[in-house]
């Protein structure tokens, strides 16, 4: 059950990620020439780790106070929401 666990958050986030401002920014320092590419690789890798970290720390905290299934809800109708505006907005 554990490996199940982690192979869906794995694809949730790495997808989440393909062609997100954060793929795209560290892309951007990548084309530095006179910047090391390992640097860079760690640099963003302890950005992503720290900001999981943060998700995972205020989502145990909330689970403490808020019930998991209105916490499901609020991201949920969040997600539709942004998703939403990112699709109206493409026609203007």
């Amino acid at each position: 059950m554990e490996l199940k666990t982690f192979f869906l958050v794995f694809t949730t986030v790495f997808i989440a990620e393909l062609g997100d401002k954060t793929q795209i920014a560290t892309l951007l320092f990548a084309t530095d020439k006179d910047t090391g590419k390992i640097l860079i690789f760690l640099a963003a890798s302890a950005a992503l780790v720290v900001a999981s970290a943060i998700g995972v720390l205020a989502g145990s905290f909330m689970s403490e106070y808020i019930n998991e299934r209105y916490l499901q809800l609020v991201a949920g109708f969040g997600f539709i929401a942004i998703g939403s505006y990112t699709i109206f907005g493409s026609w203007q």
